[in-house]
């Protein structure tokens, strides 16, 4: 009986090393930056990444982390890609952060809840050099015309870059 304990708990500790020191193979770039709790209107998010691969098809990502501070049920974004010829790709996003009972959708055992949200699906880079990626919040109280200037409740913002 104690031999099978002591094979079970090898074969325990042999799997969950083994899970826990994958790395993801369709990861090429994956980088967060804090806030101080809360996103303000005038943190622009930005990330570099050089490129030299202009075949193979990527997904891009915003991984949000956000608690239970965070009061709205989706997030308002302007994502935009600069290219190394100088022309920019602009996009005005909307993803769903809640449930329609509050509950925070997203990864996590715990209050801080973190969602990947897809920006690009299948984006080719047009040429090789270094592209800037920007990520800055634009969310509005309903009926307002102005943003929310600060966005209780973001931790950290991520960018991610895979191989499709």
């Amino acid at each position: 009986m104690q031999r099978i304990t002591s094979y079970l708990l090898v074969l325990s500790v042999l799997v969950l090393s083994s899970t826990s020191c994958q790395q993801d193979s369709k990861m090429l770039f994956d980088q967060y930056q804090e806030t101080s709790g809360t996103w303000d209107k005038d943190d622009v998010k930005t990330f570099v990444y050089d490129v030299q691969d202009t075949v193979q098809r990527h997904n891009l990502f915003m991984n949000l982390r956000v608690n239970k501070n965070y009061p709205y049920s989706n997030v308002f974004v302007i994502f935009k890609i600069h290219q190394p010829n100088s022309d920019i790709m602009i996009d005005t996003l909307q993803f769903q952060m809640a449930k329609p009972d509050g509950t925070l959708l997203g990864s996590g055992f715990s209050d801080v809840k973190e969602s990947k949200l897809e920006l690009k699906e299948g984006y080719v880079f047009p040429k090789p050099g270094s592209y800037k990626f920007s990520v800055e919040q634009v969310v509005r109280e309903l009926g307002e015309v102005d943003g929310v200037n600060s966005l209780k409740g973001v931790s950290e913002v991520g960018f991610r870059i895979e191989k499709q």
